[in-house]
C-alpha cells in the first residue's frame, strides 16, 4: 500500500477529492433547506435579489436558492467541485437530472452560475446577500486570511446588503469532542481521530480504498464570537444579529450548536 502525502494547502486538496463528498454525503439537506428558507425570509430578500454562495462546494445549496427564485452565483476554490456544479446545470438543461428534495420551483438557468474563486479576494460583482454556510470558514493556513475574507465580503456587498457566516459553536464542540470513531460510507471505513490543540480543532481521517491508504487532516480554527467581533470591527462591518441554530433561535454559548452571524457594512 502506498501512503498519500498531505498537501501543503490541505483544504484545497481534500475538498477536491471524491472522498470528501462520500464521507459527508449524509448531511441533513432538509434541515439545510429549511435554514435557507428562514434566512432569506428573515433578511427580507426579494425575488430579484442577487446572492453570492461563498464556498459553495458542488452547488447543491446554490441550486436550492435559485429554485427559491434568487439570482445566485456559487463560488469555490475547488475546481472539481465547480466542474461538478456546472455539470449539474448541463444535466438540468437537458432534462437528465432529478432535482430531489431541495427547492420548490424550477431552476432558472439564466440566473445561476458557478465560478472558481478564492474567497480571500473580493468577487468582481456586488450582491444583496453573501452566504458562507455550514462551517466554510477558519480553514486557512494563515489566520490573517480570516480578516482578508471579511474585507472581501464587505467589498462584494451592495451598500445595504447583508452577509451571513454560519460557524459552529466552539465551546460546545470542544466540550463534546469525540476522540475517535469510524464511519462506513460506500464500503469505505473512515477512521476519524479528533483533538483540540493550539486554538485549532483537528480531525485526522484515514481510510483504505482500492488497496491504497489515504490520510487527510482537517484543521479548523476555534473561532469564538469575540474573535469574529474583532474581525468585523477591523473590516468595518457591524454585527446585526447572532443566532444559535438553523431555526434562528438566540445564541447561547453553553448550549447552542451553531454560531450564525448576520453582518452589514458599518460605513455605507
Amino acid at each position: 500500500m502506498s501512503d498519500r502525502k498531505e498537501p501543503i494547502t490541505w483544504y484545497a486538496s481534500w475538498f477536491d477529492t471524491p472522498y470528501y463528498h462520500i464521507l459527508y454525503r449524509d448531511r441533513d439537506y432538509k434541515e439545510a433547506g429549511e435554514f435557507m428558507k428562514s434566512l432569506t425570509s428573515h433578511l427580507g430578500l426579494q425575488p430579484q435579489a442577487q446572492i453570492l454562495d461563498l464556498a459553495c462546494g458542488r452547488g447543491r445549496h446554490s441550486i436550492f436558492l435559485n429554485r427559491l427564485g434568487y439570482d445566485v452565483t456559487g463560488v469555490d476554490l475547488s475546481e472539481s467541485s465547480i466542474a461538478f456544479a456546472k455539470a449539474k446545470l448541463n444535466h438540468i438543461e437537458s432534462g437528465n437530472l432529478e432535482l430531489g428534495e431541495l427547492g420548490t420551483g424550477p431552476v432558472d438557468l439564466d440566473r445561476i452560475k458557478f465560478k472558481v474563486h478564492n474567497m480571500t479576494e473580493p468577487f468582481p460583482a456586488k450582491f444583496d446577500a453573501i452566504f458562507n454556510l455550514f462551517t466554510s470558514f477558519g480553514y486557512f493556513d494563515d489566520p490573517a486570511d480570516n480578516l482578508k475574507t471579511i474585507k472581501a465580503i464587505k467589498k462584494s456587498l451592495k451598500p445595504e446588503g447583508a452577509a451571513v457566516i454560519d460557524f459552529f459553536n466552539v465551546k460546545k464542540v470542544v466540550e463534546h469532542l469525540v476522540p475517535y470513531d469510524e464511519k462506513t460510507e460506500k464500503g469505505i471505513v473512515f477512521q476519524q481521530t479528533r483533538k483540540f490543540k493550539d486554538g485549532y480543532i483537528f480531525k485526522d481521517i484515514e481510510f483504505v480504498d482500492d488497496k491504497n491508504r489515504y490520510h487527510f487532516t482537517e484543521r479548523v480554527q476555534a473561532l469564538t464570537l469575540a474573535d469574529f467581533e474583532n474581525y468585523f470591527a477591523a473590516a468595518g462591518m457591524r454585527l446585526e444579529n447572532v443566532y444559535g441554530n438553523y431555526q434562528l433561535e438566540p445564541f447561547d454559548e453553553a448550549s447552542s450548536d451553531r454560531l450564525i452571524l448576520i453582518i452589514k457594512s458599518a460605513t455605507y
